[in-house]
């Protein structure tokens, strides 16, 4: 069956680098559209999960990824319309990119950038320029961005941390000489920004009153300084996206059998690292989805067959975590099967930082200065509940931690010629973050496993 392409406005937020206020133009946006009667669809490139969280609270839905390195560039576009689908229909979606518009995994010319993600949803960009200590230079800069890859539509600029009206003036100018339309100017004073450390930006989840506070700020500095009718342009002048919506009961195959298990996924201030699609592929194959928090649930959810717990912040919540002892006992005791990434793989551990965690597995993690961030090509070194044995997976890997020892006897993956993570007791953890609508079979082997 031929699939008519459908309208759907879209843009991309970019920018040429990391800091230019990507996610601040992106959240103001998301937040001030919101607040418009227009109901808006959150998008963030690349594996992130914070920015979704603050595109989620300004949005009103969920925030999703689109990372052609860990999905596939063939899901791309589909995934682009479920979420805009999910839970109704959006007028139009904002798309924030990922460091700077050029930059994607290293060694392979751009792939997984917001350039080659803009390319496969075809939607125009919005370039936001940290005008810091330049004058005319930065019509040249966006200039060069524009001619690097034609393919790229460059259809505005928004200038960012301008000094002065005169400078602003200079800017205009110098970017009319080069045909790129400035769609707004955030002065340098505006100085609203949200709380970082060692990992980037707070999650959302562990300041909600303050987050609600920022976005407000955001959406006000937004409407104060950005030409919002002149966005919606932009973003309506997106040609007709022929990619069908992404469907999780079909990524899956449907529902794995008549059982529902109940599938328990951690959550809450310390386990704020998730895609939406884990759960929605959960429930397709055929699970129940709970949620739980490791910070205050005193036990796993009733009748739990099997546990996902994501990435996060375990090291911030260490003690808290420590003083929960039902819960680390009844996740010490469980015996079903268990998917744990990165803080996951922490919290199963004998300790953290010398503070005692489940002692699930043998291992102790501490906190180092050293950060492990990147893409990797990994390859399943044995069968597991989500893996078979010899599986080709895309994930990557985000952290300040390191484990003793760093991979068990039966490692999770191999790549670059080492081994990585832990198969024990029907437990699956390591660092590796990965993203299942690129593997939904993980999904139903979990399901299946959990109705075992």
């Amino acid at each position: 069956m031929v699939i008519a392409p459908q309208p759907m406005p879209r843009v991309v937020v970019a920018a040429p680098a990391s800091g230019h206020g990507k996610t601040t133009v992106a959240t103001g946006l998301l937040a001030v559209l919101r607040r418009r009667g227009l109901t808006v669809s959150p998008h963030k490139v690349g594996p992130d999960y914070i920015d979704p969280g603050y595109h989620a609270l300004a949005a009103g839905r969920p925030g999703r990824n689109l990372d052609p390195w860990l999905v596939g560039e063939a899901r791309v576009a589909g995934l682009l319309r479920h979420g805009a689908t999910v839970p109704v229909p959006a007028d139009v979606a904002v798309i924030e990119g990922v460091m700077g518009l050029h930059d994607g995994a290293v060694g392979h010319r751009g792939y997984a950038s917001t350039a080659h993600v803009a390319r496969l949803v075809d939607a125009p960009v919005l370039l936001v320029l940290d005008t810091t200590a330049q004058g005319r230079s930065a019509a040249a800069l966006v200039l060069g961005m524009r001619a690097f890859d034609p393919a790229v539509r460059i259809g505005g600029v928004i200038l960012n941390r301008v000094g002065s009206p005169r400078h602003e003036s200079l800017l205009r100018d110098a970017l009319a000489e080069v045909g790129v339309p400035v769609l707004g100017a955030v002065a340098r004073t505006a100085g609203v920004a949200a709380p970082a450390r060692h990992l980037g930006l707070v999650p959302v989840a562990e300041r909600a009153a303050e987050s609600r506070a920022l976005v407000d700020a955001l959406a006000d500095l937004v409407t104060s300084t950005v030409d919002l009718d002149a966005v919606l342009d932009l973003a309506r002048g997106a040609p007709p996206l022929a990619a069908p919506a992404w469907d999780p009961v079909a990524a899956v195959g449907g529902p794995a059998g008549s059982a529902r298990p109940v599938v328990a996924v951690a959550g809450g201030p310390a386990f704020t690292f998730g895609y939406a699609e884990t759960a929605e592929l959960l429930t397709a194959a055929g699970a129940d989805v709970v949620r739980f928090d490791p910070l205050r649930d005193p036990a796993l959810p009733a009748g739990t067959r099997a546990v996902v717990l994501g990435g996060g912040f375990p090291e911030v919540h260490v003690d808290a975590l420590a003083a929960n002892t039902g819960l680390r006992a009844d996740l010490a005791a469980f015996d079903g099967p268990v998917v744990a990434e990165c803080a996951g793989l922490l919290y199963l551990g004998r300790e953290l930082d010398g503070v005692p965690m489940c002692g699930r597995l043998d291992l102790t993690a501490r906190m180092t200065g050293r950060l492990t961030l990147g893409y990797r090509a990994a390859v399943a070194a044995a069968d597991s509940p989500v893996h078979t044995a010899g599986e080709p997976v895309r994930g990557h890997e985000f952290h300040r931690t390191v484990t003793d020892p760093g991979h068990g006897d039966r490692p999770a993956w191999r790549w670059d010629g080492t081994r990585h993570g832990f198969v024990s007791d029907r437990v699956h953890a390591s660092y590796l973050h990965t993203h299942w609508a690129g593997q939904p079979h993980a999904a139903r082997r979990l399901v299946e496993a959990a109705a075992r």
